[in-house]
């Protein structure tokens, strides 16, 4: 039986964390046990931090982490972001998030198909381009500058990742890119996923700037695949591409290292919404799932993948019939009742 140590988080992060574990336990009861532990506005009440080092020793004792949204943009100065804080002291260097069309949801007039692979541990993200201190600084009150920081183990690491995926489906890989006009950093972006993909002769590379991108994802998204690029332009373009196929509380997501993985929805804890019951808890039901599959492929355990693609065709058909949807993508639903309509739907 594989440990699934569970952050439900801040805002909605309870409510859907509850949902998403309704529907876990049904598709997986004897496979997974499960251990709660408080981070967030939670901890820092009741332990003076919004991530203890208690819950950080209990990651890697663990076969998978699920991780609700988190306000750590109202946390005290000083206290750390716990989806950053897992990303980078756990090297979970692929954040990837597949993105599919949904039936009467998408505004697309042609149909997408896609995994974006994001860059997570590095890039304009200031709480983690330094050793010591923030990447933003300023030297006096009107001017404030940002560190990009671009390693090559790092890209190497993710471009590794998307090659696997990539090889996998199609065979179709696509960097995204602004080395037109970031010539150091996205250059050496560019260099090592060249390598990289070199070194796999069923992948087909192809290189696309970051605008001509997030244009494409519109007019033409069968244009891609699988999908590599930075932290930020990943962040954003599959922001994007979740929207535009049904909406971004539909998009599942998983931060992938080569040890451990954490489940996370895309989308963030919506504290305007918290506690009303009306959360949109598919994004972390989806994430669920991936980070089943992620735990069933690396154990070569075919329960455990079976359990996902379970959880993700009951996502589905509960997606496909308007009175299964909840309120924000048009239907009635509120989290717990749509949670139910997919434990009736595995």
């Amino acid at each position: 039986m594989k440990t699934i140590l569970v952050l439900p988080g801040d805002g909605i992060g309870p409510e859907i964390t509850e949902a998403t574990l309704a529907v876990m336990q049904a598709a997986a009861k004897d496979l997974i046990q499960i251990r709660t532990m408080a981070i967030g506005e939670a901890s820092l009440v009741s332990k003076g931090s919004t991530f203890p080092d208690k819950v950080l020793e209990a990651v890697p004792a663990a076969d998978g982490v699920l991780l609700g949204p988190v306000s750590h943009y109202t946390y005290p100065a000083g206290q750390p972001n716990p989806s950053a804080t897992l990303r980078t002291r756990f090297n979970l260097f692929a954040n990837i998030r597949p993105c599919r069309s949904r039936p009467d949801l998408s505004i697309l007039r042609k149909p997408m198909d896609l995994i974006i692979v994001r860059e997570n541990t590095e890039g304009f993200y200031a709480d983690r381009s330094m050793h010591m201190g923030p990447g933003e600084f300023m030297p006096d009150p009107d001017s404030a500058f940002s560190i990009r920081k671009i390693t090559a183990a790092a890209t190497r690491n993710v471009a590794q990742a998307a090659c696997e995926l990539a090889s996998a489906r199609s065979g179709r890989l696509t960097v995204v890119h602004k080395a037109n006009v970031l010539k150091l950093t996205d250059g050496l972006f560019l260099r090592e996923v060249r390598a990289i993909a070199a070194q796999h002769p069923g992948v087909t590379l192809d290189e696309v700037i970051v605008d001509a991108a997030a244009a494409l994802l519109i007019r033409d998204p069968a244009r891609f695949d699988v999908i590599v690029t930075t932290n930020m332009f990943g962040d954003i373009l599959s922001d994007e591409a979740s929207e535009l196929s049904g909406s971004l509380g539909l998009g599942g997501s998983i931060n992938a290292g080569e040890d451990i993985c954490v489940g996370q929805a895309q989308h963030g804890s919506a504290p305007d919404i918290a506690g009303q019951g009306i959360a949109n808890p598919t994004s972390l039901i989806l994430s669920a799932a991936m980070l089943l599959d992620w735990m069933g492929r690396r154990a070569n355990d075919a329960a455990l993948t079976g359990a996902a693609r379970r959880i993700e065709a009951a996502v589905d058909r509960t997606l496909d019939d308007p009175r299964t949807r909840t309120r924000d993508i048009g239907g009635m639903l509120g989290t717990a009742a749509f949670a139910d309509a997919v434990v009736q739907a595995l």
